[in-house]
């Protein structure tokens, strides 16, 4: 083996000794560098046996142990908290912040349906017309939005083939307050006979009354204007006699199509989340003793790999056999070990699962409460 030197049983701690340097300006994290380097390296045997690791790998491991739990930590809080998350700016550090569930996201989302029902949305409905030709009952609206220099296509959304409502065709202001009787016996032809003016104040259900029995005249006794579209073909009904107007409401294809907006300073997915390195100074005793024996089984591994570069090393009279398999083999249970604590333990701290203990404790006091003998009082 080669002469190399190994952990001599002190170390100091000097910033720059880590790989990245994440920590080592934290002062926290330099008081306990070479702490972390004793222990790791007195449960790996020393002083009995040498350990075949310098400081520079104790403080390596020890680094990428608190990298470690700051990912897990704040993969937890992006997966708690993404549809929250989404949208938001992306360049204001989320280290230290509580972050407050928001409807904003689902809001934005729930646009989409408003687009469908027509109570809003994110589309943009625009307005066309085209002029009726004599004699001709079908119209290609796919030709006319070619016409119109628009790309993609359109999707029909109204038809404006409607009468005037019965407030507009039969309101007469000289006639009294509401709509006047003048007025609607025009409507049927017959206003000759009433008289002009009306000083009755009536109320506002009689007025309903009349409007609603003028539209059923114009429905049961007039033509009956309509249409029928079938794939942006529309069919007029009836066959119109003369050149007019025929006003639509439609959205561009394309405009429905399009999924994305700009989202340049936002977050558009977890990689941009913005959580940086923890704060070694601010995690907790729990959080420490996680990071410290992760470390350890960050240096067993390390040592493992090491000493499997040679199998048995010779003593005097014989073969000494290296334990890397060992070591492999319990390093790689004692991290998915550590790390299936860490998830564990932060599922059961997420915000559903405060919410259903609490609703349990609830339940349980008041059945409690409820087994307590109620004594009556005698004055």
């Amino acid at each position: 083996m080669a002469d190399i030197q190994v952990w001599t049983g002190t170390s100091t701690f000097f910033p720059g000794d880590t790989p990245f340097g994440f920590y080592d300006n934290d002062t926290a994290f330099q008081a306990d560098a070479d702490k972390v380097a004793k222990f790791c390296a007195q449960r790996l045997g020393y002083p009995l046996m040498d350990v075949e690791l310098q400081s520079g790998s104790f403080y390596a491991v020890f680094e990428e142990a608190v990298t470690v739990y700051g990912n897990e930590v704040f993969q937890y809080k992006i997966r708690e908290n993404y549809i929250s998350m989404e949208g938001a700016s992306s360049t204001t550090s989320y280290n230290n912040q509580i972050i407050d569930a928001s409807l904003n996201r689902i809001i934005q989302i729930s646009e989409n349906y408003g687009t469908e029902a027509e109570v809003g949305g994110t589309v943009t409905k625009h307005t066309g017309e085209f002029t009726t030709v004599p004699d001709q009952q079908e119209y290609n609206l796919d030709q006319w939005a070619t016409d119109q220099g628009i790309e993609g296509g359109i999707e029909i959304r109204k038809v404006f083939y409607e009468a005037p409502p019965a407030i507009l065709r039969y309101f007469d202001p000289y006639a009294g307050t509401g709509s006047g009787i003048q007025s609607l016996m025009d409507a049927f032809d017959f206003g000759s006979y009433s008289p002009g003016v009306n000083f009755l104040l009536m109320p506002a259900s009689f007025d309903i009354l009349k409007m609603q029995a003028i539209e059923f005249n114009d429905q049961i006794r007039r033509s009956a204007f309509s249409f029928e579209i079938v794939n942006n073909r529309l069919k007029l009904f009836p066959i119109p006699s003369a050149a007019g107007k025929v006003l639509f409401e439609y959205y561009k294809l394309s405009d429905k199509q399009d999924i994305t907006r700009d989202g340049t300073g936002l977050i558009t997915n977890v990689g941009e989340v913005p959580y940086s390195n923890p704060s070694y100074t601010e995690i907790n005793s729990v959080g420490r003793q996680w990071i410290f024996q992760y470390a350890l089984a960050l240096s067993k591994e390390l040592l493992g790999y090491i000493r499997g570069k040679y199998t048995t090393v010779p003593v005097p009279g014989a073969e000494t056999t290296l334990n890397q398999a060992d070591l492999l083999t319990d390093a790689r249970v004692e991290k998915e070990r550590l790390l299936l604590q860490l998830r564990e333990m932060l599922e059961q701290t997420s915000r559903n699962a405060q919410l259903e203990r609490k609703a349990n404790e609830t339940r349980n006091a008041q059945s409690t409460i409820a087994s307590v003998p109620m004594t009556i009082y005698v004055g």
